[in-house]
């Protein structure tokens, strides 16, 4: 069993857990017609989930402990849903509209913010209150604009999913708030 924990936290394993995640559609594909996925649908999911769990194994090695590897965790997986639901139907009402481009920008406070801040808890609980911050400015101007008028969409619906992603990248910044005197308290005393 540690063999096979040890090959999932590896470049290869990746891979591998990635193809069989691929394969629950391709396989779905032949069955029905309600799956109905073309090859650049499997490209772009296979780059985000690849990406997604390479990103956690890679980060998670050089974890100091388990709640650090919950946050990131929770961080990282907050980023890859709300990527995947924005292109599978979009946030903002039902298919492409211009408001959903938006959370490109979400996308960016986390990569640029988990960049500067090297890893560091204190650095991590900030990009994560930023995200939660761009979270509900993002909600504030899809309001303002009147995107809830877009079919499929509604001011529930707009407060609503950007409500839950707050919720999970203020989570994600709470937990690092936590580790972070105990980071801090490690640093001094070595």
């Amino acid at each position: 069993m540690k063999n096979l924990v040890k090959f999932c936290r590896t470049i290869p394993g990746v891979a591998v857990i990635t193809l069989l995640i691929l394969s629950v559609p391709f396989v779905a594909m032949q069955f029905t017609n309600e799956v109905n996925w073309s090859v650049s649908d499997f490209v772009i999911m296979g780059i985000l989930v690849f990406s997604t769990m390479l990103a956690y194994v890679l980060i998670s090695r050089y974890a100091p402990g388990f709640i650090y590897r919950a946050a990131i965790g929770l961080a990282i997986g907050a980023t890859f849903l709300m990527v995947w639901a924005n292109l599978a139907v979009g946030l903002i009402g039902s298919g492409p509209h211009a408001g959903n481009l938006m959370y490109i920008g979400v996308v960016a406070v986390v990569i640029v913010g988990t960049y500067f801040s090297k890893l560091a808890a204190k650095g991590m609980e900030l990009v994560m209150f930023g995200a939660a911050l761009s979270l509900m400015l993002l909600a504030a101007i899809a309001l303002l604009v009147n995107m809830q008028a877009y079919p499929g969409s509604s001011v529930g619906e707009i407060i609503g999913v950007n409500a839950f992603f707050v919720m999970l990248y203020t989570v994600s910044g709470l937990l690092f708030r936590y580790i972070a005197p105990e980071r801090q308290a490690q640093k001094s005393a070595s």
